[in-house]
């Protein structure tokens, strides 16, 4: 864990006197100060307008109390959550055009969307309520839940609130007073009165990415809307302890072990917060001189494969594209030339799609104002050679820095209770120029079972569907904290890198393993090896893995596996190899894996192919060997 100090405890004493009242802080021109809009680019200003254009009559979408109780009837998410998203989408691209055009011709749509959203009973998503029974699976509003999206809504209305208050005004002067009123109602009297909420951080666990990307938006309204002078201070200062108890145990490598697609509210919504505190104080409340903060900035660079492809442990998509705003700004603010670039990199990368999180007006104005017109270009990612991340314990390594040629392997060791675990202590991924050879599957779209007790009989959570993760007579690896890996080892030179883990203590006493020592080499220029000596308590019948890959599967004889590439979505090609597995007792079948799932399909097309290794009636112990070339 790292020794950072306390936002709380460097300014938390000053705090009101440090940040700036509503009236006095500006960080963008608000649509009336035409100078500051009509000096953006006019192709930036255009698409911005072209846009908004698209929602002009938009026929705002009906949330039916019914698809709000389809989470509790069904556990299906998706059919409300698009259309709530729709809804914050749209008045985002409309607030955008307004601002870049200025002459008032959206005004009414956007009018439109703001009432509506007022009048939803919550802001929160169904699957975030955890409502009693009685009530169906719909919200009180009494009882005003402070979630991820409620808290991105009630900033989006401050935000715009912001930037067309006196333009809103002219249509009408009860609509700002409305939308101000709720946003205190729903997210700055809960947030400052209750303890409760986990994404806080005073229970027991470390908070996860709730915690910054909540803050971000509770900020937000903080510093646009409260201006009640105690109470804001009493807010500002609640915000910043809820947000040491992010930081303070966070990782000292900054790694993320919730995976890049996360980090995008994890470490980015952090820097969102930074960014805010710094704004809001007048460049007083800084804290980029701490090396923990450059380390958290440098996760996405660490576990950055080739193109749109990065390395998805934990609940992560393979294909993602970190938020280049937040990458470049840790890069200028912490003095790190190679954030910069991969930002700027970044940022001309296109989107991806599968992901839930809506378009973030704060964000969006952050990119035209502060890095947009002036970020540098980059041609090419800074791709590091390797990377080590020693407190979640993953590796990263490919043949040569700067060149997505050739092998890049990555392996993790850690512990099954991280957050959003899969149990996969042990686990690799291999790509060949750029393309996946064996992969991670990642994880389907949300559901009720996902964050319930039922969460392990997903087979994309199972050990037993992760790279190279034994089972012992049907006995996989478990979830909680203690089911991790020892004596960890890392060692990286210029012929090859190297981690080294005993994962045996990731199962338990039924698996019968007293020692399963995973070695996962890159030899560099040539191939990648994963070596395992065991030792068994006990003989099961059978040890069996997997290796899962997308690739097209030829099975030869004396333990062969030849991988033959195909087109897997958008044009992206796996990769083609071989793989050469000695053991005792050695069979293998393959069996395909259908994919039909929002999440997954982008990245693997229609299927995966999961090759099944066993080893009958093996010794007590023995070793087992992959070479890959």
């Amino acid at each position: 864990e790292g020794t950072y100090p306390m936002i709380s405890e460097r300014f938390g004493e000053m705090l009101g006197e440090q940040v700036l009242p509503v009236e006095r802080w500006h960080p963008y021109p608000t649509a009336v100060e035409r100078d500051g809009w009509d000096g953006l680019p006019n192709s930036i200003r255009a698409a911005l307008v072209t846009e908004g254009e698209g929602c002009l009559g938009y026929a705002w979408p009906f949330l039916p109390a019914t698809g709000i109780m389809e989470f509790a009837r069904s556990g299906d998410r998706l059919r409300f959550e698009n259309l709530y998203i729709r809804r914050r989408t749209a008045l985002t691209a409309l607030v955008l055009a307004e601002c870049a055009e200025g002459k008032g011709r959206f005004l009414d749509e956007i009018v439109n969307g703001l009432w509506g959203i007022c009048e939803e009973t919550s802001w929160s998503l169904p699957a975030h309520l955890n409502s009693p029974t009685r009530s169906g699976g719909l919200p009180d509003p009494a009882q005003p839940v402070v979630d991820l999206f409620a808290a991105e809504t009630a900033a989006l209305l401050a935000w715009t609130s912001y930037l067309l208050g006196r333009r809103l005004d002219g249509v009408s002067d009860l609509i700002v007073p409305r939308l101000l009123a709720a946003v205190d109602e729903r997210i700055l009297a809960p947030a400052l009165a209750r303890n409760d909420f986990f994404w806080q951080g005073y229970g027991q666990k470390r908070p996860n990415n709730w915690n910054p990307w909540v803050i971000s938006n509770w900020l937000a309204c903080i510093l646009l809307v409260e201006r009640d002078g105690a109470r804001r201070t009493a807010a500002l200062r609640k915000a910043v302890q809820c947000l040491d108890l992010f930081i303070n145990p966070h990782p000292a490598d900054g790694g993320c072990d919730e995976g890049p697609m996360y980090w995008g509210h994890a470490g980015a919504s952090l820097f969102d917060c930074l960014e805010l505190l710094r704004s809001a104080s007048g460049g007083v409340i800084d804290l980029y001189d701490q090396p923990l903060i450059g380390e958290i900035g440098t996760y996405p660079l660490r576990v950055h494969i080739a193109g749109s492809w990065f390395v998805n442990f934990a609940d992560a998509l393979p294909l993602s594209r970190p938020p280049s705003h937040a990458v470049a700004g840790y890069g200028r603010r912490t003095g790190r030339p190679e954030l910069e670039s991969f930002g700027a990199w970044l940022a001309q990368r296109p989107a991806i799609g599968g992901t839930r999180a809506m378009d973030n007006l704060a964000r969006s104005l952050y990119a035209l104002f502060d890095t947009g017109a002036n970020a540098p270009k980059a041609s090419t990612p800074p791709l590091l050679r390797d990377a080590w991340l020693p407190v979640i314990e993953v590796m990263t390594a490919r043949d040569r820095a700067g060149d997505s040629g050739g092998f890049f392997v990555a392996a993790k060791g850690g512990h099954n209770d991280e957050s959003h675990n899969h149990n996969d202590v042990g686990a690799f991924v291999v790509f060949r120029d750029g393309n996946p050879l064996l992969v991670d599957a990642g994880v389907g779209e949300y559901r009720r079972q996902t964050f319930s007790r039922e969460r392990y009989t997903i087979w994309t959570m199972q050990s037993a569907y992760h790279n190279g993760l034994p089972s012992f007579d049907g006995v996989q690896q478990q979830a909680g904290e203690e089911f991790s890996s020892r004596d960890v080892r890392y060692a990286a030179d210029d012929e090859r890198a190297e981690l080294s883990l005993d994962i045996a203590a990731a199962y338990p006493a039924a698996a019968g393993v007293t020692r399963w020592r995973r070695c996962v080499r890159l030899e560099r220029g040539q191939r990648v090896v994963v070596e395992d000596a065991y030792e068994l308590a006990q003989s099961p019948k059978q040890i069996e893995f997997c290796l899962l890959t997308p690739s097209d599967v030829t099975l030869r004889e004396n333990g062969v596996v030849e991988l033959v590439g195909r087109e897997l979505s958008d044009g992206r090609p796996s990769a083609a190899g071989e793989i050469r597995i000695a053991a005792p007792g050695l069979a293998l079948t393959v069996e395909r894996i259908p994919i039909d799932d929002v999440h997954m399909s982008p990245a693997w097309g229609d299927h995966l192919n999961r090759i099944l290794v066993r080893l009958t009636a093996p010794p007590f112990a023995g070793t087992v060997r992959l070479t890959i070339t």
